[in-house]
């Protein structure tokens, strides 16, 4: 058993708490791991702490959702969608990081983008459209 299974095991069949219960764990099952190695590996198969025990997370929903584009001057742009898309949509922007984008901040179904310098907004707004939409890479 590889060290992702012997984790994805413990994960699905106890209650873990701590990473160092995880580590003498795993240390039983024949796998002795540093704590980084541990912390990468779970990263890596999507296990974080939910309601004080370790659990794997379902990764986010690969559809593209729906949105509408506001522009707010003199240098401000909002999106709406639905809830919990606007940190996926944050992220993407931040990844690729249009020219203009001084930065975005992102709730649960809002993003906002500051662009910077304003007389920039219109630009912005279309290369924002354009990736969200799917005409550019991501």
């Amino acid at each position: 058993m590889t060290l992702d299974e012997a984790i994805l095991k413990l994960v699905a069949e106890r209650e873990v708490t701590d990473q160092s219960a995880f580590r003498d764990l795993l240390k039983r099952a024949g796998h002795a791991v540093t704590q980084p190695t541990l912390s990468r590996h779970m990263k890596k198969l999507g296990i974080q702490k939910l309601a004080g025990r370790y659990q794997r997370m379902e990764p986010p929903p690969v559809e593209q959702p729906s949105f509408t584009l506001t522009r707010a001057p003199p240098n401000l742009l909002v999106i709406r969608t639905r809830p919990g898309y606007a940190q996926p949509l944050a992220v993407k922007l931040d990844l690729q990081r249009p020219e203009g984008v001084a930065g975005t901040l992102a709730g649960d179904d809002t993003v906002f983008i500051a662009v910077t310098p304003p007389a920039r907004l219109k630009a912005v707004t279309d290369a924002v459209e354009a990736l969200l939409m799917g005409t550019i890479p991501a």
